[in-house]
């Protein structure tokens, strides 16, 4: 994963009043904390810090006037409404340094005819080079019959990245459709039979 670079202030204000003028400034509130320092109040430029956000257990170079920072966004508080984004927590990382981030499911396949997957876990707990952390976990479902689990020893691990939780935690189990399910498959199937055939030109 490459780090992302950011350009930021010290924060001097503080309070609710500050942070309305700051984020009116484009900017968004942040403290840098970790490694036994003192937590560092900083201001981010809201449209690059956004965007950086979307990543997943994106890697921040920050650099607060002049000083260079490696963080990772631990805590992001978002307006409810407007899902804009008001604070974040990041928590000050060195290189090679072993962290615990929570990373996405991603499940690849398809399970044999006639069944259904249900995932029972979206994220999974791994540890990994903070400096090269996985944006996913991968699992693969092909063929997988009704009936069969499928548990986090099963999950593909990028290089270097380590299971938190335990390997027989189950991440998805593979099971018959449900009634509704059948349903709207026979529904849909007596649709596509009663639709007129096209013409031939």
């Amino acid at each position: 994963m490459s780090d992302l670079k950011l350009a930021a202030e010290v924060r001097s204000e503080f309070g609710k009043g500050a942070a309305r003028r700051a984020r009116r400034n484009e900017q968004i509130p942040a403290v840098i904390y970790g490694h036994g320092a003192e937590p560092m109040h900083i201001l981010l430029p809201a449209k690059a810090t956004t965007l950086a956000l979307r990543t997943s257990n994106a890697l921040l170079t920050l650099d607060v006037e002049g000083e260079q920072h490696l963080a990772l966004a631990k805590d992001i508080q978002r307006d409810p409404i407007l899902q804009i984004v008001e604070h974040v927590d990041l928590l000050t990382v060195r290189k090679g340094e072993k962290v615990h981030v929570d990373v996405n499911v991603h499940v690849e396949g398809e399970v044999a005819p006639g069944a259904v997957l249900e995932l029972e876990e979206y994220t999974v707990a791994v540890e990994a080079d903070a400096t090269a952390l996985p944006e996913s976990v991968t699992v693969n479902v092909e063929g997988r019959q009704v009936g069969e689990h499928i548990y986090a020893r099963d999950l593909e691990l990028p290089q270097g990245t380590t299971l938190v939780i335990e390997a027989d935690a189950l991440i998805a189990a593979i099971s018959a459709p449900t009634v509704a399910e059948e349903t709207e498959g026979a529904e849909g199937a007596a649709a596509e039979a009663a639709a007129p055939a096209e013409s031939a030109e």
